[in-house]
Formats: structure tokens, C-alpha cells, sequence
């Protein structure tokens, strides 16, 4: 399966990554992962080729995708037009995204599927505070129990479920979402894990805060590891907010200097995330589709790229602006 979709000279090219699972990581890891309540690969073939097949760019946010492995305890398990992705611990499990409300279903077939017990997730994460990316939140507490991380500047779109005042898209007509409790706040980098223990735990995923396209958005960045019957390869995953500078019609960025000056301090945060690896809440806005079609997720330089990109849209839409647009 990675011979295809993770190549191991992507990671060669970039010598700051580790080529293989921690040093200190002996038979008690291999130990505690196969004791371990942990996703299984039960799907034929290649997985994300599957998705490919079913789902297309910018694909409708709760059409049902099939779920695939990106790296040893890393699934992607959202729909076809919205991630959630699944970091499987021997401790424990970590979701970050719920989808809309409808598409919270979806969410929890496919971590079933992968033959996860829904019971086993411990936190669930946010990107940002919009109904399509938490919207599933309050389903996905019910049927897990799991607690609820947040940034504070989200706290009251989760108690309210309504936009922030501050968000570009408040008045841009979006659904209620259900109130959810936010059990632990985070801040700008902040380490969410389930054990301290580096022998049994890979999965240290810190928070970076990215504001602009919300106030509360959150990325989100951890090392996965191939489990021990695989092939000896780590990968630094970046898991990044949407970046793009979205709207109200009536909302213009030239009259939110503070706003730009975000936007443009959450660009350069990202262009310089560790990140072999880049997935988006939304798949298409990090082209996943053609990266699976061409073979693999992997590029070294795929933050600084997204978030260049990113930022040439905010200023031509600045431009457009300041032409009377």
C-alpha cells in the first residue's frame, strides 16, 4: 500500500524529517500498538484510490466517501467534500473535524468500518468554527463521549451556534449549529496527546492558531509513524485551516485592516509548518484528489505553496476591492 501511495524518496528530499519510528521506540511500543484496540486494513486495494473514484473536486459535503489509511494510526474519514481525520493511539483515538450535522453519520460509519470503536475517541478537534467542518460535533459527543477542544475565540460559536460577530461569513446566512460544552481550550501551541509515555504514544498533535477565515481556527500538526509490520517511515502530517479570505457579499477585507494584518501573520505561520504531508478541511482545497491520482499525498514545501496560494487570492481580492469591485 505506501509503496504506491506514500513513495519513500519524498521523504529523502527533505532531511529535517525523521526516515524512521523513533529510536527508543523498541519492543515496548510494538508491544503496546499490538495490544492495542487499533484500526485494522480491512479495505481491498488501495483505499484512497477508492476515494478517487467515488468523489470528485469539490464534491458535495455529505456525499458518503470511503475511508482510507494516509499512515500507519492517520485515517482520513470524512465524506467526499468535507475531511475528518482520525489519529488511532494505543491510548486512545483523536478525531479533528465532525462534518455538518448530516454528515456526522457518515463520519462515524466509516470509523466503524476501519474497525474502530467509536467509544475509544477521546478528544475531538476543530479546524474552524463553521457548520460544515463542527456542525457534527454535538452527534459525534453523543455517540462517543468524547471531549471537545477549542480554541477561547470559539467558545461562543460552540455555546450559541451561531458565526462570531467578528467572523467575515456572520451575515453570510449560515444554519444554527447544535450547542456543544468545549471541555478543554487551547492555545497557539499547545500539544493535545493521551499519554506523555513516547513508547506508546506517536501521536502528539499541536495546535497552531490560524485565524483569519474564522477567529477561532485552529491547524493542527503531528508525526505519524508506520505501524510495526509496515515498512520503517515517518511523516510530519499538517492538518490546515482554511486559509481563503470567504464572505458576506456586503463584507469588505479593505475595511478590516486588523483582519488583513491576521490573514497575512496565519500565511506565514503555515509556510513555515513541518509538513510532509498536507490535508485541508475542505479535500479539494489542498488538490487531494490529484495528489492520490498522481501516485501519492507526499511533496515536501506543500504548506509554504497552500499558503502562497492563499495569500495571492487575498490580495487579488483586495485589488478587486480597491477598484470598486
Amino acid at each position: 500500500m505506501y509503496a504506491r501511495l506514500l513513495p519513500l524518496v519524498a521523504l529523502a528530499a527533505c532531511t529535517t524529517a525523521p526516515a524512521t519510528a523513533p529510536a527508543d521506540a523498541g519492543s515496548g511500543f510494538a508491544t503496546a500498538v499490538e495490544n492495542a484496540k487499533m484500526p485494522q486494513r480491512i479495505l481491498a486495494g488501495n483505499g484512497a484510490q477508492a476515494f478517487a473514484e467515488t468523489c470528485e473536486d469539490w464534491d458535495e459535503w455529505d456525499k458518503p466517501a470511503p475511508p482510507f489509511q494516509i499512515l500507519g494510526g492517520t485515517w482520513y474519514v470524512g465524506t467526499c467534500g468535507i475531511s475528518s481525520i482520525l489519529i488511532a493511539d494505543p491510548a486512545g483515538h483523536i478525531l479533528i473535524d465532525s462534518g455538518t450535522e448530516k454528515g456526522a453519520a457518515h463520519v462515524l460509519e466509516n470509523i466503524r468500518k476501519i474497525g474502530v470503536d467509536p467509544h475509544d475517541i477521546r478528544y475531538i478537534l476543530m479546524s474552524h468554527e463553521h457548520f460544515d467542518h463542527v456542525g457534527g460535533h454535538s452527534a459525534l459527543v453523543s455517540a462517543t463521549g468524547a471531549k471537545v477542544v477549542a480554541s477561547a475565540a470559539a467558545l461562543e460559536t460552540f455555546r450559541t451556534g451561531l458565526p462570531s460577530a467578528e467572523d467575515p461569513q456572520a451575515d453570510a446566512g449560515h444554519p444554527a449549529m447544535g450547542s456543544v460544552n468545549v471541555d478543554r481550550v487551547v492555545a497557539d501551541g499547545e500539544v493535545v496527546a493521551l499519554t506523555t509515555d513516547p513508547l506508546t504514544s506517536q501521536n502528539r498533535l499541536t495546535a497552531h492558531a490560524t485565524p483569519g477565515h474564522t477567529p477561532g481556527a485552529l491547524s493542527w500538526t503531528w508525526t505519524a509513524c508506520a505501524l510495526p509490520d509496515e515498512p520503517p517511515v515517518c511523516r510530519r502530517i499538517a492538518y490546515v485551516d482554511s486559509l481563503s479570505a470567504v464572505s458576506a457579499d456586503d463584507y469588505r477585507f479593505t475595511d478590516h485592516p486588523d483582519l488583513v494584518a491576521t490573514f497575512r501573520r496565519s500565511f506565514a505561520k503555515v509556510a513555515a509548518l513541518p509538513c510532509d504531508e498536507l490535508f485541508t478541511p475542505h479535500p479539494s482545497g489542498s488538490q487531494m484528489l490529484d495528489r492520490i491520482k498522481a501516485g501519492g499525498f507526499g511533496g515536501y514545501g506543500q504548506c509554504e505553496a497552500y499558503a502562497r496560494q492563499q495569500e495571492a487570492a487575498l490580495d487579488k481580492r483586495l485589488a478587486k476591492e480597491n477598484a470598486g469591485g
